[in-house]
């Protein structure tokens, strides 16, 4: 499927990723929330507050799920499934552990997603099409 010069699958992964942005940006944005309410600032943090663990399973769900649609509409390896499976054993862990009022962990668990990048990235190494096992 195609929308102009733009196919399916790159689509599908950019909204994953402006989803995922989102999720750890937020955790990145508890560190400052009570600064960010002193001066003004609309972050997500703010926004979200005690909710937050619910908005990362929207988020990092909404991540997942537009990323498998996006390997599968590229008609991915199989193995490049298997990457998202880490992802989401590792995001899930993100969500279980957070703590919003531990601003040392919250930049841990922020830093961490460079760990998603790198394991997505791998991912798409198998994104060969018409690779099926």
């Amino acid at each position: 499927v195609t929308f102009g010069e733009l196919s399916l699958p790159p689509l599908l992964m950019y909204a994953a990723t402006v989803l995922w942005v989102i999720g750890y940006d937020t955790i990145y944005a508890h560190q400052d929330r009570e600064d960010d309410a002193l001066v003004g600032v609309r972050s997500t943090a703010r926004l979200f507050g005690s909710r937050t663990k619910p908005a990362l399973i929207v988020l990092y769900g909404g991540m997942l799920g537009l990323m498998v649609l996006a390997f599968y509409s590229a008609d991915a390896h199989i193995l490049s499934y298997v990457g998202l499976v880490f992802t989401a054993l590792h995001l899930g862990n993100q969500i279980r552990v957070l703590n919003i009022d531990d601003q040392d962990q919250c930049l841990r668990l922020f830093r961490s997603n460079s760990i998603i990048g790198g394991v997505i990235f791998a991912c798409l190494s198998f994104a060969v099409p018409g690779s099926h096992l």
